[in-house]
């Protein structure tokens, strides 16, 4: 079965999305029965509550499984794989010369938890309202892997034969460990190239202007660390020094005080240059001076000060999570954060793990690294990928720059990449920066989006697998 909803309930939202569809002339080349397919998996894709502890991956995989056999796909060529408490999707579309490297086409079913009482609109019932469909994993990545199966289907149904195979390779844990992930890279680390869902995409301006595409060619190194204070605690009547919480509140001011020495690379100040001639005004203007003297502090200074920009600079950490105490009367007997780190491409953990000690300063901290973080060389400009790149956003925006970029956060290209399978990024979604919520409130997609993402994937596909 695929969503707890039923038939008239899925209908009415189909049709009030669908009319959204009608103004749009993104792609005129795609069936519009696919356009409504897509958004139609994309509407099931948000009912599946596919964050930890609910259960819903492999329910969700066997949604997707359905769709891709009623596809045309035989049921032998899809897998699903239970892990651990989670599960993966892979699906292959089979080529005609199996000498042949398979491409990957990557995404997550996985999604980070909302919080429905903070939502204005239930978290997990999509919603289409001003042009936007509304939900959990809407852009972060089911969007992704409605698109991508859409267009699966699309090829299937015009009887495509691509020369090499085609693998549809779902994880279900890339919000949290990405065990599945590791193993999938490992699964297919023979392939010829992964072109991931959840990263790359084009930027609009404030107008609905396309501004940039970005291609993801590299991506920064994902890694928690764990402050931790201790003490024997004690009756809280009979406070005294070395309180747990108040060493980690000083260890914290520090660390939010500190701030690592801003890094460049030829990617990054190929992406500020690119992104600056477009933008307008003074943000504009000052990445177009930082990508011509990438040591500008006034520069750095502003750019650190942007959201989607700061993680272009170098290292970031940010406590994200704290916890201390065992007792309202009782003195702690620790108190722990957890510390989120985006480390730069070059840096080791290790470095980050001894400026992290050298910053608190503190000898009583115990510093340690949550887990086995995975680093990760850029993948090369190949000219086959970035030709074929090129045709498919000329089918959408003819002439629109196209900017290889590094991803700030940690995507399922990294395990990828960390085995030698060069992996890029091309998400087919177009947003203005603010209206980017993934992991946030309210988190949402254009539905004007769907056709040109249809469109770019077809293309893609279609040059890339022959």
């Amino acid at each position: 079965m695929a969503a707890a909803y039923t038939w008239p309930m899925r209908m009415r939202w189909l049709i009030q999305a669908s009319l959204a569809l009608v103004a749009s002339a993104a792609a005129a080349a795609v069936p519009p029965a696919t356009t409504v397919q897509a958004l139609e998996i994309l509407g099931s894709s948000i009912r599946f509550r596919t964050f930890p502890g609910q259960d819903q991956v492999p329910a969700y995989a066997e949604y997707l499984a359905g769709v891709l056999r009623d596809g045309g796909f035989a049921a032998s060529d899809i897998t699903i794989t239970p892990f651990e408490d989670t599960a993966v999707l892979t699906a292959r579309y089979r080529g005609s010369d199996p000498t042949l490297k398979p491409i990957v086409l990557a995404a997550h079913m996985d999604v980070v938890p909302a919080l429905a009482g903070d939502w204005q609109r239930d978290p997990f019932v999509p919603v289409t309202d001003g042009g936007f469909v509304f939900g959990r994993g809407s852009s972060d990545n089911k969007f992704g892997i409605a698109t991508m199966v859409a267009t699966l289907l699309w090829l299937k149904s015009e009887h495509f034969q691509p020369r090499r195979d085609i693998i549809l390779a779902l994880t279900g844990d890339e919000e949290t460990t990405q065990a599945s992930t590791a193993m999938l890279a490992r699964q297919f680390r023979d392939a010829e190239l992964v072109l991931n869902s959840d990263a790359g995409g084009g930027m609009l301006g404030e107008d609905g202007t396309p501004l940039v595409y970005g291609v993801q060619a590299a991506e920064k190194t994902y890694a928690d660390f764990e402050v931790t204070f201790r003490s024997p605690g004690g009756h809280s009547s009979r406070p005294g020094p070395g309180n747990p919480i108040y060493a980690l509140a000083g260890a914290l001011g520090r660390l939010a005080a500190w701030r690592f020495p801003p890094q460049q690379s030829e990617l990054t100040r190929e992406y500020f240059r690119a992104v600056g001639a477009m933008t307008p005004g003074e943000a504009g203007a000052v990445m177009r001076r930082y990508a011509g003297d990438p040591t500008d502090a006034a520069a750095i200074e502003f750019l650190s000060g942007q959201p989607e920009f700061v993680g272009q600079l170098g290292t970031t950490c940010v406590a994200t999570m704290v916890q201390a105490g065992h007792a309202a009367n009782a003195l702690p007997q620790s108190a722990t954060a957890t510390v989120n780190c985006r480390i730069f491409p070059g840096v080791s953990i290790d470095k980050v793990l001894a400026t992290l000690a050298e910053v608190i300063a503190n000898p009583a901290a115990q510093i340690s690294v949550i887990g086995s973080p995975v680093a990760s060389d850029a993948s090369p400009l190949r000219a086959d990928v970035m030709a074929a790149l090129r045709r498919a956003i000329d089918l959408r925006h003819p002439g629109l720059p196209i900017v290889p970029n590094m991803s700030a956060g940690a995507t399922d290209s990294l395990y990828y990449r960390n085995l030698g399978v060069p992996s890029y990024g091309v998400s087919g979604l177009f947003m203005k920066p603010s209206d980017d919520f993934a992991h946030g409130l309210d988190e949402r997609v254009p539905v004007d989006s769907i056709e040109g993402a249809l469109l770019q994937w077809h293309s893609l596909l279609r040059d890339l697998a022959r």
